[in-house]
């Protein structure tokens, strides 16, 4: 599961409703829950994080909490 995966399974999330209010379809949501090496794109991030009520920065941090700057 990805980080946008777990982060939608804990908010207890409806993927249909976030389907049918983003125009994202529900396979695309899966393959963005689901599979680590799908790419989330930015506009997908913000429309899922209004369709759930929740600042695009909060999703973003989840989602993107493993990375870290290299160090030299």
């Amino acid at each position: 599961m990805t980080e946008l995966g777990e982060f939608l399974a804990r908010k207890s999330i409806n993927k249909a409703e976030v389907s049918r209010r983003t125009g994202i379809s529900q396979s695309r949501l899966s393959e963005l829950a689901l599979n680590p090496s799908t790419k989330l794109q930015a506009k997908e991030l913000y429309l899922i994080a209004l369709a759930i009520d929740i600042e695009p920065g909060e999703v973003l941090n989840e989602v993107c909490k493993h990375l870290k700057l290299q160090t030299d």
